[in-house]
């Protein structure tokens, strides 16, 4: 079987149909996915053992290939025709190849276009401090960063660094001086890469994930040392995510910590994306701006009491999740099922619904 050929084909497919994933796993045909559902490619047959490795290797340049054989899976970016890029994961299951390729649309929408809140503007006009973007794996996390990072790139003259595993999006320089390094290939690690980046003359400072100590402490640093520091975090709320921001320290750490974050943070955006009445995604936002009451909260360890604040400053901009949903409902862009199913507080939505 002629891989390249047949690759062309599959990635070519899912670019037409608008997906937003493609996978390829032994006994099954190629499946695609389409504003949130499964469904297989009609006329293809099943792969095959042999197919997937095939087609995985086909994706790769030989040190991929060396790395994936030997440590059974590998993250990566692929280029389709010089325009379209993939986000790759292929790894070993039962013995046999898998892969899951990710769509990354070419184009960097705005925040108007991905219809996030408004209130984002105000990250892109900071000077320094630490803005954090959470929410669960594929709930547009890295598109909503390169969205804030595009907006500085075209109203400020800047250096931006990123440092991303692997790199989706593309930057196009217009007024800032953009430098993108991706982990595995231009660094070994974040917090290596990070802790280099402080002598790099960065302004903004965008780092795809924290995943460890080391470098959450480097990106809290840097954003208390004159940069603009972007982050993103697995976490469901603002108060989650402070919590773990602090909790990977030791205790005898954690006060130093919270007096940073406190001294830090701008603000925490927590995203989901929803299936809308018209068969799109549409993104539900929590948005904890840092105040002075908000900065005392993480001071003092009272972080449980962050919802009640984000609750009543709305006139500041910040939004509770249910809020949000109710907005959803009301401009109909959801239905009332969906944002019943996706509330963290039921009761508390129902009550706002029936107000609204």
């Amino acid at each position: 079987m002629n891989y390249p050929t047949q690759l062309k084909r599959l990635l070519g497919l899912a670019i037409k149909k608008e997906a937003s994933d493609l996978h390829l796993s032994v006994g099954h045909p190629p499946v695609l996915r389409i504003i949130g559902n499964l469904s297989n490619v009609e006329g293809e047959g099943v792969i095959t053992p042999k197919d997937s490795q095939g087609l995985a290797l086909s994706l790769m340049v030989p040190s991929q290939q060396e790395k994936f054989l030997k440590e059974k899976e590998i993250d990566f970016a692929y280029e389709f025709e010089k325009k379209i890029r993939f986000r790759v994961n292929a790894f070993f299951q039962r013995g046999y190849v898998s892969i899951a390729l990710r769509l990354i649309p070419s184009k960097i929408k705005t925040i108007e276009e991905l219809k996030l809140p408004p209130i984002l503007h105000k990250f892109t006009e900071a000077p320094q401090g630490f803005v954090l973007i959470t929410g669960a794996s594929s709930q547009g996390k890295s598109t909503t960063l390169a969205a804030l990072i595009d907006e500085i790139n075209h109203q400020r003259r800047e250096h931006i660094i990123t440092i991303e595993d692997p790199i989706e999006y593309v930057f196009q320089g217009d007024k800032c001086l953009i430098d993108q390094r991706e982990v595995g290939v231009d660094t070994p690690s974040f917090a290596k890469a990070l802790r280099s980046t402080l002598r790099e003359d960065p302004d903004v400072i965008m780092v795809g994930e924290m995943r460890d100590l080391e470098t959450i402490s480097t990106a809290i640093t840097a954003a208390e040392t004159g940069h603009l520091v972007f982050a993103t975090l697995h976490t469901n709320s603002a108060s989650q995510t402070i919590h773990r921001a602090i909790d990977v320290f030791s205790p005898h750490q954690q006060n130093q910590i919270r007096a940073q974050l406190s001294g830090s943070l701008l603000g925490v955006v927590s995203q989901r994306l929803l299936p809308s009445i018209k068969k799109e995604f549409v993104p539900a936002c929590e948005i904890m701006l840092s105040n002075h009451a908000v900065a005392n909260l993480i001071r003092e360890n009272k972080i449980h009491e962050i919802p009640s604040v984000i609750e009543t400053s709305g006139e500041m901009g910040m939004i509770p999740f249910n809020k949000s949903l109710t907005e959803l409902v009301r401009k109909k862009e959801i239905s009332r099922e969906t944002a019943l199913q996706y509330s963290f507080s039921p009761k508390d939505l129902e009550a706002r619904l029936e107000k609204a």
